[in-house]
């Protein structure tokens, strides 16, 4: 087993932190700390419920950022302390094979923390900070595809889950046999967009078909759709006259009716044919309201990438069929996960649709903001 050159390592580190640093920039974030601190203090704060909410929210948010980069080099002195001791204890006792085990298992620990802090400082697109509207259709592949987009759902949730990120379904419709034509759901997270945005493309399943019962290979697709969630400072209006707006009746799996009301709305944008559709929410009027915020997070999009058409990455001509795949499941004649843009692979797919997609995302943003994506 080869010898670590800790000194060396601890040295990349510093090194690495640095470059964070000089990006993040603490200095800032201390600043930025200092003035929501002073507006939470505020007697009248919660005179303005909404405003209050979003001056605590950012606060949290700042901090935690904070807390990230100033942590870390803290974690990396410790390290240098530990190899320290090591070289105390000399060269025969177990004490110093027991804290070179403990002192490599943090380095790889702090590699991977670093890793992910970098990640984080590629995000600075105009909408990377955002929260995220994540759509999901079922592509060519019938049933099979139908499943597939069912199973991406859970894939995105759980992912989310793992992160501590809350998320909201604001829309389902079910196939006929099994899965799902579309979903739609926010995941209301600081940088959600950043991360999620790198996901947008065809997906391509590749497995033996529950639905054949001659147990033939079927290939199926998906595609998803991912848009910055609207604020209100983005200021797109939209006028009645460019909006239908339908009611009707919120259905469940296998067409049945799970609401005795017309609650669902279905909103269409009359210039650009966009259409929304909700029934997360109980009344029509909350309905309404989620469709409008949808519909605006959309043209939003639209409009940016009529200002910018290099942008493309924020969402793109997704066909969710043959030659357009983005990322590669498969679970037979092998087993492997690809993501045809990186390179990156695993071959447990299984994880993978539990939600463990960080290297995936990773990936995608390094390829990215290394010019793979024009």
């Amino acid at each position: 087993m080869a010898t670590i050159d800790f000194a060396a390592e601890i040295k990349a580190l510093r090194s690495t932190l640095e470059s964070i640093e000089s990006v993040s920039d603490p200095t800032a974030l201390e600043k930025k700390v200092a003035e929501l601190s002073e507006q939470a203090a505020a007697p009248d704060l919660w005179d303005d419920p909404e405003s209050a909410q979003k001056v605590t929210t950012a606060l949290s948010q700042t901090q935690a950022e904070l807390d990230r980069v100033t942590h870390m080099a803290s974690r990396i002195d410790d390290l240098e302390v530990l190899v320290e001791m090591a070289s105390e204890y000399g060269e025969d006792g177990s004490d110093t094979a027991d804290t070179l085990a403990e002192a490599e298992s943090e380095l790889t620990a702090i590699r991977k923390d670093l890793d992910a802090l970098e990640v984080r400082t590629l995000l600075n697109g105009e909408y990377d900070a955002r929260e995220a509207v994540v759509t999901i259709r079922a592509g060519a592949g019938g049933v099979d595809a139908a499943d597939f987009a069912e199973m991406l759902l859970r894939m995105y949730l759980r992912w989310a889950e793992r992160h501590g990120h809350s998320t909201t379904v604001l829309d389902t419709s079910y196939a006929e046999e099994a899965g799902l034509k579309s979903a739609t759901f926010e995941v209301k997270a600081p940088y959600a967009f950043g991360n999620l945005s790198v996901e947008a493309g065809t997906h391509r399943l590749v497995r033996i078909s529950p639905f054949d019962n001659q147990g033939r290979r079927q290939t199926s697709f998906a595609a998803v759709e991912v848009i910055p969630l609207i604020e209100q400072t983005d200021s797109v209006e939209i006028p009645e006259s460019e909006i239908k707006v339908d009611v009707f009746r919120s259905s469940g799996p296998g067409g049945q009716s799970v609401n005795t009301t017309d609650s669902a709305v279905r909103m269409t944008h009359i210039p650009t044919g966009i259409v929304v559709s909700m029934q997360n929410e109980k009344s029509q009027i909350q309905n309404r309201a989620a469709a409008l915020r949808v519909l605006q997070s959309r043209l939003l999009l639209v409009r940016q990438q009529e200002e910018a058409a290099k942008k493309k990455e924020l969402a793109g001509d997704i066909k969710a069929s043959w030659g357009d795949q983005m990322r590669s499941y498969v679970l037979q004649p092998y087993q492997m996960v690809k993501d045809l843009r990186t390179e990156h692979e695993v071959g447990n797919p299984s994880a993978v649709f539990d939600g463990d997609i960080d290297d995936f995302i990773e990936a995608g943003i390094r390829w990215r903001r290394g010019g793979g994506q024009d």
